[in-house]
């Protein structure tokens, strides 16, 4: 391959980047990206950044003397796949060729539908929109969240120790049942109430009230919940827009094989746009998680440079965490296939567990609040279980 191109300039492009040259490859390389930003670490936007404990120069991804030989094309947008001639189209009317291409143009906020143009109302997703956020958080008032997943659940968190009234809104009766299943969930979701923020569940959102600025939040049964500023963590969807067309199988995202290869021989998809084959379970899987897009790019690359002539390995069980109220939570495995759920160690009303879901009396997943050392144990277990 003369050039490869990676569409996509956050952790999975950077960790694809790096791969490539890990793994030799010393041709051209094009990285593409549609935030002016250098990448940038997303997981202290919703805590520390938030909060104002930790600056953007903290937040880099990039080694000061790292050195890819790469080309950057920062903000502008991927706009299409020309695959029969083997090029990237861009936003600006440029078109890059490349023998190979890595996608990795991650994942979306999903905004709350009427609130364009409301002032007050944010997602959080980006490092601009942790800027504005930030800002508005400052002034102090009243906080809800749409949404009591873990997003939203780290900004109610931060905006809880600045010291904001918050209330969580969450649909489903019991938030993060979907990661930890109901018991669980209903566990750490309890933080909540332990430090006096509001949680309404089991209830959707009708809309929201205001001219210009947002003053409410209102409900499906009928309340309206006062409202200075409204933060929407209701999920992410796929950026795989600009590949319509080209011919590529998309299906909740990029569907890729247990490697990263797509239905285009050339064309791997790594991050939060991937939607990878899990041998374990016989299922594709989007992981959206930190780890994820650090280490899938090493098998996508060596698969790309290979001409996908390499039998594809079993990734390592999906391994997220989240810091919310001073508690660590950590978790590693699926917890969906599970058939029981057991505490191990410490006591839920302490919140200080660990969890062992289990399937047929076999560990697939486990979780931690305040264990990191019986954790760690216990995803290396899953992790050997699994290979």
């Amino acid at each position: 391959m003369r050039t490869v191109a990676v569409v996509g300039a956050s952790l999975a492009g950077l960790s694809a980047a790096r791969s490539l040259r890990k793994q030799g490859y010393d041709g051209r390389l094009v990285v593409i990206g549609d935030e002016l930003h250098r990448p940038y670490d997303r997981p202290p936007l919703s805590k520390e950044f938030l909060a104002g404990t930790l600056g953007e120069a903290e937040l880099a991804l990039e080694a000061d003397d790292e050195d890819l030989q790469a080309e950057w094309l920062l903000g502008v947008r991927a706009t299409g796949l020309e695959y029969a001639q083997r090029a990237v189209r861009l936003a600006d009317g440029r078109e890059v060729p490349a023998d190979g291409v890595v996608i990795a143009t991650g994942a979306a906020a999903r905004t709350l539908p009427g609130s364009e143009g409301l002032a007050g109302v944010h997602t959080l997703r980006t490092l601009d929109d942790a800027r504005a956020l930030r800002d508005e958080l400052a002034r102090g008032g009243r906080l809800v969240v749409i949404g009591g997943g873990f997003i939203g659940a780290e900004v109610a968190s931060t905006a809880y120790a600045l010291g904001l009234e918050v209330t969580v809104v969450e649909a489903a009766p019991t938030p993060l049942a979907g990661p930890l299943g109901e018991t669980m969930g209903a566990v750490v979701s309890a933080l909540h109430a332990d430090h006096g923020v509001r949680l309404l569940c089991g209830v959707g959102v009708k809309g929201l009230s205001g001219e210009t600025r947002v003053d409410a939040v209102l409900l499906e049964d009928g309340r309206s919940i006062p409202a200075d500023i409204v933060v929407v963590g209701v999920g992410a969807r796929p950026c795989v827009e600009w590949l319509e067309g080209s011919g590529i199988v998309l299906d909740n995202g990029v569907k890729c094989g247990a490697d990263g290869r797509t239905s285009l021989a050339g064309v791997v998809a790594v991050g939060d746009c991937a939607n990878w084959y899990d041998p374990r379970t016989g299922l594709h899987r989007r992981v959206e998680h930190w780890t994820g897009a650090r280490e899938r790019p090493d098998a996508a690359v060596a698969t790309l440079l290979a001409g996908g002539a390499v039998e594809p390995g079993v990734p390592r069980p999906p391994y997220f965490w989240s810091d919310q109220y001073g508690v660590k939570i950590q978790f590693a495995g699926h917890a969906a296939g599970a058939d029981s759920v057991t505490i191990e160690a410490g006591a839920a009303d302490e919140r200080d567990v660990l969890a062992v879901y289990r399937r047929a009396g076999d560990p697939v997943a486990a979780l931690g609040m305040n264990q990191p050392r019986l954790f760690m144990r216990w995803r290396k277990q899953l992790a050997a279980t699994a290979s």
